[in-house]
């Protein structure tokens, strides 16, 4: 068995060809440089690619398969330079009803073993979708109907980012995801945390206490790659693998979700859209205490504590553990340049943030920065609470990011 580091939540911004994928994405976020990232910078070794829907992203895998240098696995995958699987998927955003007849949104994260079968997938798509060239579109289907599809092409489901304010099911969409699901409900073998939640927050739902959970970067950009992550053990590098691992199958399983804290998170805490302010009060928040106004995006922390229905948080025995990670662009301090210089010396952003002593930081940084990484890695950094869309900051010493 391996220990490997798997990020299953990663957008492409451009095509080769300069094509809009995902409109909020980075220009440099194409299928080579993803795979680049994570091999040369990253040291990811399963990265989930979740726009390879687009036929102009199917076009440029296209390519790249024809460079020899990645190919596609009998189980599942395309394997780059022998040091990365690339799994294909797409981020699909469903139109949900709830049971009080409530109208919603949500996102799902649809992985598939085969290059064929994620073109098919692509095909069928189109009935229901505007534009299948562009990311995260919004389709005329539930998630409900959605399961069929994604396993008809041989691929499996995961509910994306489940708590966030928008485009998510427990912040827009509903208080159960069996409500939704129904009885279908039973092949989801994972959820997606998202970045302002942690196992912690999301065990106080007992449905979730039977599911995997999954801490993904959601990157949108090269250098958020990896900023949440998983660390699994497989046998090898596929798709097939990753399947018995999100099952808990054989052996294989989740070994740590590596998330932020959620307070760093976008959308932790409730913000008044009129005070513009995050407000830190007794959850749940549902007005603001300055201006009185209703006019708010909830907080992921204060729309669990409105529908947890377990007294106090207990994860089952088999739960990973969760360990608060904060990214090297997270640091105060730490600068591209001196990113840029670590990564130089260590070859990988995991080596620096799991593996190296503070005594061989600080030969290349000096013991100011290296002491500041080791704090962070220990969690000994301070948060300031994020929410409405602004990202929490990370005090580590005296300087605030």
């Amino acid at each position: 068995m391996n220990e490997v580091f798997a990020d299953l939540h990663v957008h492409i911004g451009r095509s080769e060809k300069g094509k809009p994928i995902k409109i909020t994405g980075a220009r440099s976020l194409n299928f080579a440089n993803i795979a680049k990232e994570c091999v040369e910078r990253k040291g990811i070794n399963i990265v989930g690619i979740i726009d390879c829907a687009s036929p102009y992203v199917i076009e440029d895998i296209e390519n790249f398969l024809k460079t020899g240098e990645a190919y596609e696995i009998e189980d599942g995958g395309i394997i780059y330079k022998n040091k990365v699987c690339i799994i294909l998927g797409s981020e699909i955003e469903t139109s949900e009803v709830n049971d009080k007849g409530k109208t919603g949104s949500a996102h799902n994260l649809c992985y598939f073993p085969k290059l064929s079968d994620i073109k098919a997938f692509s095909k069928e798509m189109e009935k229901y979708i505007h534009n299948i060239t562009l990311s995260s579109q919004r389709a005329c289907i539930s998630a409900y109907e959605l399961v069929d599809i994604v396993e008809k092409y041989n691929g499996i489901l995961v509910p994306a980012h489940v708590f966030t304010p928008h485009k998510s099911f427990y912040g827009n969409c509903t208080d159960r995801l069996e409500k939704i699901f129904k009885e279908k409900f039973e092949k989801l073998f994972a959820i997606e945390l998202g970045l302002s939640s942690d196992t912690f927050l999301a065990d106080e739902i007992s449905e979730l206490e039977t599911r995997t959970f999954l801490t993904n970067s959601d990157a949108h950009s090269l250098p958020k790659i990896a900023r949440e992550y998983n660390k699994i053990l497989l046998e090898d590098i596929s798709f097939k693998e990753l399947l018995k691992a999100l099952k808990n199958e054989d052996g294989r399983k989740i070994l740590v979700n590596y998330g932020l804290d959620p307070k760093l998170g976008k959308y932790h805490r409730t913000y008044c859209e009129t005070c513009c302010k995050t407000i830190e009060g007794v959850a749940p928040v549902t007005q603001c205490d300055t201006c009185e106004n209703i006019n708010i995006t909830m907080g992921v922390f204060d729309r669990i504590e409105q529908i947890k229905d377990k007294p106090e948080t207990k994860s089952p025995e088999k739960r990973p553990p969760y360990i608060y990670q904060v990214p090297l662009t997270f640091i105060p301090g730490l600068g591209n340049k001196t990113i840029e210089k670590l990564i130089g010396h260590f070859e990988t952003e995991m080596n620096i943030l799991h593996r190296l002593s503070e005594d061989d930081i600080e030969a290349v940084v000096g013991k100011q920065l290296a002491h500041k990484i080791i704090e962070a890695r220990e969690g000994k950094a301070h948060i300031q609470a994020g929410g409405g869309g602004v990202y929490g900051k990370v005090t580590v010493g005296e300087k605030t990011l």
